[in-house]
C-alpha cells in the first residue's frame, strides 16, 4: 500500500522538472520567499551551492527559507577525492527542522528535491511524507533521473508544473482553495 492511497486529495504537490538545478531551486527559493513576504507560513529548504572560503571550492548546501540556516549536505574531502560526498548527518538535521516547522502549522512546505535519497526512501523523504500526512502543500523539484519513481512515492497529489512564477502561484491558489473548502 502507497502512502498517499488514505489521503484526501487536499495535499497537493507541485513539482517542477529539476533539471536545470540552479534555475529550479531560484525559483522555488523565490516563490517561498514572496508568499512568507504576503504573509504565509512557509517552512522547508531550497538548495544552493556556496563558495568555501577556507578550500576555494564550492559546496552544496540546504538553506532555510524560514530562517536563512543553512545545512552543508558535502562534505570536503579533498581535492583528488572521488567518494560520495553527502553528509548524511546534515541531510537528517534539516529533515528533522522541517518536520518539526509542519508540526508546529504552516501553510506550506518547499523541498529542495527528490532525488536519488529520497528515491530510496532515505533523505528528505520524511519530510515530504509528515507534509503530505498533515495535507500540507509542498512545491519541490524532481530530478529527471528519479521521475518514475517520484509517481511511485507522490502518486495522484502530485501535478508536474513548468519553471514558472505565474503557473506557481496559479497552483497555490487552487490548492489554498481546496484547503479552505475542505475539497477531498
Amino acid at each position: 500500500m502507497t502512502l498517499y492511497a488514505s489521503l484526501p486529495a487536499t495535499a497537493p504537490i507541485a513539482a517542477l522538472p529539476g533539471e536545470p538545478s540552479a534555475q529550479a531551486q531560484a525559483l522555488i527559493a523565490d516563490f517561498a520567499q514572496r508568499l512568507a513576504e504576503s504573509g504565509a507560513r512557509v517552512a522547508g529548504v531550497t538548495q544552493a551551492r556556496i563558495l568555501d572560503e577556507a578550500t576555494g571550492r564550492s559546496r552544496i548546501v540546504l538553506r532555510d527559507v524560514a530562517d536563512g540556516a543553512l545545512y552543508a549536505i558535502s562534505q570536503d574531502l579533498g581535492a583528488g577525492s572521488v567518494a560520495c560526498n553527502l553528509d548524511s548527518s546534515e541531510l537528517a538535521l534539516a529533515c528533522a527542522s522541517i518536520e518539526r516547522r509542519v508540526a508546529e502549522g504552516v501553510d506550506l512546505v518547499v523541498i529542495s528535491k527528490f532525488s536519488k535519497q529520497e528515491a530510496s526512501r532515505g533523505g528528505l523523504a520524511d519530510a515530504f511524507r509528515a507534509s503530505m500526512l498533515a495535507k500540507v502543500p509542498v512545491v519541490t523539484a524532481v530530478s529527471p533521473h528519479y521521475v518514475e519513481e517520484w509517481r511511485q512515492f507522490a502518486g495522484p497529489l502530485a501535478e508536474f508544473l513548468a519553471h514558472d512564477l505565474d503557473a506557481l502561484f496559479a497552483w497555490w491558489e487552487r490548492a489554498r482553495r481546496a484547503q479552505l473548502t475542505g475539497a477531498e
